[in-house]
């Protein structure tokens, strides 16, 4: 039987790399997001200190631990966001729950939503899941991946419902400029358009770029949907916890959809999220760290590589996304690499048309999983050149 709703979903190519990566006892993944680091200690003696006291086993309210809400209204207004952790805060399970139930609550079924591409390979299998139609806008490689809003301007019809994006940019590495940012907002006031911004990797800016978020101007509010999450930053992808905030009337909808999918994130992760938000912060700075060293090693071994890759050196996020200089099918690059010397990287067709050619390579894994998989492909190249 085939379902009407589901016919069109496919499996995240990701999670496809991820799977067949699985079945090589060897294989080195420099593919999915997954930060190497384990949880922090001070976040692990938040949730022991909780589930001693019994209190991990009910339901929160649907919005979330009331403790967590107050604790992410802070972290929010020093950053200037200035959102009530009663009315305008939602903790979900991870950041991809937040976008689901965010288009589902704002988009009815045909529905245009305009994504800048490349990106996160998610967002068009929920807007899928939605009914909408996936409107893809190329971001220009020759200007570090930047927005053509001319382009964006011309992919608007009377059926775009929202414009999408993520920053820092997954799989660019980009982060956006507080003046490309402020153009998008110029077009959502124009055509009347919500504005979806995922900001998972915002704690991963290097080189002194700016930290600029819609969500700081309250004239924008209406507009602005702003989605975080506790995975990356805090090295807490296994314990599925984010949230979404903004204006209360997006939010009170938002949360009817919510409360449909999930009820309420888990307990012992709001919990966990507590202890991020209370302790973890210089943890954050140590990944931070570890994450400009790896970019530095990664940079350094694609340059030894530049008859089969060139590259922008990216500036936030843990990826970097390189053009392949002799094969044009990423999806057979990747298999070859996987298949042939067991490294997982992801396919640059993942991501969006304008990512066919390139591919994906994590610099969230270990300097020794980064040396041993380009030591493999330094080898590989050597003998079929």
């Amino acid at each position: 039987m085939t379902f009407e709703r589901i016919k069109n979903l496919q499996l995240s190519i990701i999670k496809q790399i991820e799977i067949r990566a699985s079945k090589h006892p060897n294989a080195i993944s420099l593919a999915q997001g997954i930060p190497s680091f384990d949880t922090p200690e001070c976040i692990k003696r938040r949730v022991e200190q909780a589930m001693r006291r019994g209190i991990v086993s009910k339901y929160s309210l649907s919005p979330g631990l009331p403790e967590l809400r107050e604790l992410i209204e802070e972290s929010l207004s020093e950053e200037g966001m200035y959102y009530d952790w009663e009315k305008e805060i939602i903790v979900t399970v991870g950041a991809i729950e937040a976008i689901t139930a965010t288009l589902l609550a704002i988009t009815n079924p045909g529905d245009e939503v305009v994504i800048p591409e490349p990106t996160y390979t998610s967002y068009r299998e929920v807007l899928t899941l939605a009914g909408c139609k996936t409107v893809f806008v190329p971001l220009d490689e020759e200007r570090e991946w930047a927005f053509n809003l001319e382009k964006y301007r011309k992919a608007i019809t009377p059926k775009t419902k929202a414009i999408f994006y993520c920053n820092p940019n997954n799989p660019t590495g980009t982060i956006y400029s507080r003046d490309q940012l402020l153009g998008l907002a110029k077009l959502a006031k124009e055509y009347d358009l919500f504005l979806i911004s995922d900001e998972v990797y915002k704690d991963f800016i290097y080189d002194s770029r700016e930290r600029f978020s819609l969500a700081q101007i309250p004239e924008l509010r209406e507009k602005v949907i702003r989605i975080n999450s506790f995975s990356k930053s805090f090295a807490m992808t296994g314990w599925r916890v984010g949230y979404v905030h903004s204006d209360e009337k997006n939010i009170q909808n938002i949360l009817k959809v919510h409360d449909c999918l999930a009820t309420c994130a888990p307990v012992v992760s709001q919990f966990a999220a507590m202890g991020a938000l209370e302790m973890g912060k210089q943890d954050t700075l140590k990944f931070k760290e570890a994450y400009i060293n790896r970019r530095d090693l990664i940079c350094k071994r694609l340059d030894k590589l530049n008859n089969i890759f060139e590259y922008i050196r990216p500036h936030s996020s843990y990826y970097v996304f390189p053009r392949l200089l002799k094969e044009k099918d990423s999806w057979k690059f990747a298999l070859d690499l996987l298949d042939n010397i067991q490294v997982a990287v992801v396919p640059g067709i993942a991501f969006g048309p304008n990512g066919e050619s390139h591919i994906r390579i994590s610099f969230g894994r270990t300097e020794e999983d980064i040396n041993e998989a380009f030591d493999r492909m330094d080898k590989y190249f050597i003998q079929k050149s």
